[in-house]
């Protein structure tokens, strides 16, 4: 950006020395390149004197910074521990600490020669714990194989596939236009459901909302298709609905034949139920 400015200054006093040369006057020229006057009889007088070269050179340079340099590197210091989205803070920082009043466009100037810039952080995944995860299967396992006959394991989840075709890459011919249908709406339907990996039971209900009261309904209707089981192991994330009032007070039954198990954090690859509806989602299926 500097560059182009720089460059289409000098383009400028060559225009106005070649109107000159054409027999134009000053005042002329001013008015064509909404100049002053004053500004094209100097560039004049340069060329006269020490011609194009010196017109050509770009001497302007800006003025020296307010700031010391022990000021610029406390501040750089203080940025960098930080993360301020506006130039509010950096200027009353800058004020109380410097005696230093800065605009907000001097405040940018600023950050920008001491080489910041303003964007985005980028997002990053928080990372699943390697041991909690190899603990959960090898509880998972344990109980796999010790299980007895009058208990049962669901994995559940709940899952918000939408009433929407969603277009994915695959080979066309060159030159046509293959087109989808969709919907005029984005409806979304929840579904709490389960998975009984052994029998393939999937019980499941379809609230209006996801919440304890559908995670609640979800674990009646687990137990109610299995009258057999003294005990039923169910699996299912941290979400907050999975622990609220709703679900413990339905955990406090004297009858109450269902064991909790929650999954490690930010492991929904562990949950079967949650791979599918990924699988399904992807159009892959």
């Amino acid at each position: 950006m500097r560059r182009q400015r720089e460059d289409h200054g000098i383009a400028r006093r060559a225009n106005a020395i070649l109107l000159l040369d054409d027999g134009k006057s000053c005042q002329q020229i001013s008015d064509f390149l909404y100049l002053d006057d004053d500004t094209i009889r100097g560039w004049h007088k340069t060329y006269l004197q020490d011609g194009w070269d010196a017109l050509a050179l770009d001497g302007w340079k800006g003025s020296q910074s307010r700031m010391t340099q022990a000021q610029q590197v406390a501040l750089c210091a203080w940025l960098e521990a930080r993360f301020c989205r506006s130039t509010v803070e950096i200027r009353a920082h800058v004020a109380a600490e410097c005696g230093l009043n800065y605009s907000h466009s001097g405040c940018i100037k600023l950050l920008a020669r001491l080489g910041f810039e303003y964007r985005k952080p980028k997002p990053l995944p928080r990372a699943a714990s390697a041991e909690k995860q190899a603990a959960f299967i090898a509880l998972y396992e344990k109980l796999m194989r010790e299980l007895p006959a009058d208990e049962a394991v669901y994995f559940a989840d709940a899952v918000h596939p939408e009433y929407q075709a969603k277009p994915a890459f695959g080979w066309v011919k060159v030159g046509s236009n293959p087109a989808v249908l969709s919907t005029a709406g984005r409806g979304r339907v929840n579904i709490h459901g389960a998975v009984n990996l052994e029998t393939f039971d999937a019980p499941f209900v379809e609230p209006t909302t996801v919440d304890g009261v559908s995670a609640v309904q979800l674990l009646t209707k687990i137990e109610a298709r299995n009258p057999d089981k003294r005990i039923i192991h169910v699996i299912w994330d941290n979400a907050a609905y999975h622990k609220g009032p709703d679900v413990r007070a339905f955990l406090a039954r004297t009858a109450c034949r269902i064991h909790l198990i929650q999954l490690p954090p930010y492991c929904p690859h562990l949950n079967p139920p949650s791979r599918a509806c990924k699988h399904a989602l992807s159009g892959n299926n």
